[in-house]
């Protein structure tokens, strides 16, 4: 099992979350979040904004499921044809076990 992390922008999330769905991924975890990428933050005019407003969604997903989650991911957060600055990252990760509480099942 993965964990699958991506940090994208709060105007894409609709759908994203609506593609994972069609796809068969309903699971997913959403936080807002702020941060910054390696631009250090974006400069208005005179304005500069250090913390920028994203979505975080968590899923955790089988092995063989990780590259079909990254794709819809990657097509439907991304910005333009070519993608901008501070469309996201995706960070991926092992989990150990997983268990739901309700019934006191292991796995997914």
């Amino acid at each position: 099992m993965l964990l699958v992390r991506s940090i994208i922008r709060p105007e894409k999330t609709g759908v994203v979350l609506s593609e994972l769905l069609s796809a068969g991924y309903p699971a997913v975890t959403k936080m807002d979040v702020f941060g910054r990428g390696k631009q250090k933050g974006v400069k208005v005019g005179d304005i500069y904004y250090d913390e920028i407003p994203k979505e975080m969604l968590l899923m955790v997903v089988e092995d063989s499921d990780k590259e079909d989650v990254i794709k819809i991911i990657m097509k439907y957060a991304r910005t333009g044809e070519n993608g901008n600055f501070g469309d996201g990252r995706i960070f991926v990760s092992p989990v150990e076990e997983a268990y739901t509480i309700s019934t006191k099942t292991k796995g997914l």
